[in-house]
């Protein structure tokens, strides 16, 4: 398998993660017109931060991930902050995955060996935990295998929904819930933190980092409403918050079996993905060592699990919108800074409205999180 393909396979999977579940849900509250709104702008919008960040990424000799760029083009102050904003949205995927992918792993599980639902989530952290504690390269070709399967549970799923779609599914609105998808979709569309570990294993070929980038985002947009059309349109309004357990009631047999396999493949591959990340940044740009960096990218999400935090919804909600925003506006000005250290240009104006953009995505999705 060549490198494109390696970076291709790592970037979608940690891109179609936890998101993908909360999308049917979403898109039945507010409207399946609504979502799609959505997906045309934060889809173009993902894609130019991406590529922004990406050109950062090529054009610096040094090896950092998102929050040593940061230090370098804006000041160790920029870079705490930037490092404090990416480990907690980091942080809340993780804890997202875990609460879903334990879920799924014992929803499949139980019938056959009992055991509560806390014991598979273990389960699933130990794996994940283990796998967390190698290098990239050894699970890249896992992450094509887990995408491998996907692509094919996808296409079950959509087979077996066919004959249950109803029309009259899409065609309701609920403006009531109109700034609802906002966070869920940022969530689901975002990858930056991962763009590093793509450019090390592109290796030489480190040019096509804008390639995948593109590809990546295309292929998720189109997997996730291919998705949602599935779900939504064979479920309707018995469409469930993990899009599985609503969809297994409506179509019935042993279809919420194969959800539970397809919920629990894309929430390990982002597990394992976004996981090494996090060590990495403790061990790469906050010098902690190896060992450490593990055991707290391992560690703090199952310790957040075990405090109460367990409503998915939520969490991807306000990670997507908060961290991502925060990251988004902070990508802008170390490419500002890039463009005048590197080149000696000026930034086109356009960037900006970006940032503004994200403040106010900030600020509807705090106001919808306390005063629905």
């Amino acid at each position: 398998m060549t490198a494109f393909w390696k970076a291709l396979s790592v970037f979608v999977s940690t891109i179609i993660g936890v998101g993908i579940f909360g999308l049917p849900w979403v898109a039945f509250k507010s409207g399946f017109f609504v979502l799609i709104g959505y997906f045309l702008i934060l889809g173009a919008i993902a894609m130019v931060v991406h590529l922004t960040l990406g050109k950062i990424i090529v054009g610096t000799k040094e090896q950092h991930r998102f929050p040593g760029y940061v230090k370098q083009y804006l000041g160790r102050k920029w870079g705490r902050v930037s490092s404090v904003s990416m480990c907690a949205g980091l942080f809340g995927a993780q804890l997202a995955y875990l609460i879903v992918g334990g879920e799924f792993l014992a929803n499949l599980l139980i019938p056959y060996f009992g055991g509560t639902r806390l014991i598979y989530i273990l389960i699933f952290f130990a794996i994940g935990s283990i796998l967390i504690y190698k290098d990239i390269k050894s699970v890249s070709f896992t992450e094509f295998l887990i995408l491998f399967f996907f692509f094919g549970i996808l296409t079950f799923f959509v087979v077996k929904a066919v004959p249950h779609m109803n029309p009259i599914n899409f065609l309701q609105t609920n403006f009531k819930y109109v700034f609802y998808p906002y966070g869920v979709i940022m969530f689901a569309l975002w990858g930056t933190a991962i763009l590093p570990e793509v450019k090390e294993i592109l290796g030489r070929n480190k040019k096509d980092l804008n390639k995948v980038i593109l590809w990546g985002i295309c292929l998720s947009v189109f997997v996730y409403l291919v998705f949602i059309v599935a779900i939504l349109g064979a479920s309707g309004t018995i469409t469930s918050e993990d899009a599985i357990s609503g969809f297994g009631l409506a179509l019935g047999g042993n279809v919420a079996k194969i959800g539970f396999i397809f919920g629990l493949l894309t929430c390990f591959s982002s597990y394992l993905t976004l996981g090494l990340t996090l060590k990495k940044v403790f061990w790469y740009d906050l010098k902690l060592s190896e060992k450490f960096s593990w055991g707290i990218a391992s560690f703090i999400p199952m310790a957040l699990f075990v405090l109460g935090a367990r409503e998915f919804i939520s969490i991807i909600g306000l990670t997507g919108a908060v961290a991502g925003g925060i990251e988004g506006i902070t990508i802008v000005f170390v490419y500002r800074s890039f463009l005048k250290k590197m080149a000696g240009r000026k930034m086109r104006p356009a960037y900006f409205l970006l940032s503004i953009f994200f403040v106010l995505g900030i600020i509807a999705e705090i106001s919808h999180f306390f005063w629905g």
